[in-house]
């Protein structure tokens, strides 16, 4: 079956995306591929961790985390994306994902980019859009020492509502009935396992948002599907330094693929200033 429109948008088609001469390319414990770009200089440098969305990869939709990773590096902030497992260039299989083994990878990717050489791990980030964005949040509340600063990105509210709407009650049935079920994105073709479905409804963003005390920032459209959610996240965020921008006319993806990229552009921006500010 074809996915409907709002969740397609929200998993993101995806490029292939250009090599840049201050990346490495690493494969983290569990097999998670990732890459690492360090600004110019030795460091110690803060640093910021990027989620990808469901059905996405590290370099995301247009490759608008290349373009944030170079934008951080150039104002002396390294990065680390990575590939959940089952998607881009990671180990495992989409039939295994959950939002526990999102999570997971995210904290052996924050524990990875503590370690690295010439990263100062008392100043770290995290960046997540859509599902990635749920991720970040989770790993704030998980990690309230180590993770310093979030910004999300068209954060996804409800896992299990949100799913329902955009797959359809059907969709769950099948799921439940023959514990598996497949998607055509138009672009690939994901699986996903009953243990994804019941994995929706045990996880609570807001209660992660009141369990993470650091600087908290949310990033919409003004017509997101997912823009409802903001405030009430940003409401319960336990810190004290927290902010939201909605910009005008922009879609889900924030017209990524329009020739212009007008959006784009400014939510790299605002993004990069907010963890200079924080970090």
């Amino acid at each position: 079956m074809r996915i409907s429109a709002p969740l397609l948008l929200a998993i993101g088609l995806t490029a292939t995306a250009p090599a840049l001469a201050d990346e490495t390319d690493l494969i983290l414990d569990q097999g998670i591929a990732a890459t690492l770009h360090l600004p110019d200089g030795e460091g110690p440098f803060p640093a910021v961790l990027l989620l990808h969305g469901l059905g996405s990869t590290r370099s995301e939709i247009g490759n608008i985390y290349v373009d944030t990773a170079q934008a951080l590096a150039d104002r002396g902030i390294a990065s680390l994306r990575i590939d959940f497992r089952g998607f881009g260039k990671s180990d495992g299989d989409t039939g295994a994902f959950t939002l526990d083994r999102q999570n997971e990878d995210a904290q052996t990717a924050l524990t990875a980019l503590q370690d690295k050489r010439g990263i100062d791990p008392a100043r770290i980030g995290v960046l997540g859009y859509s599902f990635g964005a749920g991720a970040a949040v989770e790993l704030g509340a998980a990690r309230p020492d180590d993770v310093k600063s979030v910004v999300v990105w068209s954060l996804i509210g409800d896992y299990r509502a949100d799913m329902l709407s955009s797959m359809g009650q059907k969709v769950f049935d099948r799921a439940a009935e023959d514990g598996i079920v497949g998607f055509d994105l138009g672009w690939r073709t994901i699986v996903l396992k009953q243990a994804f479905f019941d994995s929706l409804a045990a996880h609570d963003l807001n209660a992660a948002a009141r369990a993470y005390p650091g600087a908290f920032m949310t990033i919409n459209r003004a017509d997101d599907f997912y823009l409802p959610y903001a405030a009430p996240l940003l409401e319960a965020a336990a810190g004290q330094d927290k902010s939201a921008l909605v910009i005008p006319g922009a879609d889900h993806i924030f017209h990524v693929y329009t020739p212009s990229r007008s959006q784009a552009a400014e939510v790299i921006e605002a993004t990069v200033q907010r963890f200079a500010d924080t970090l």
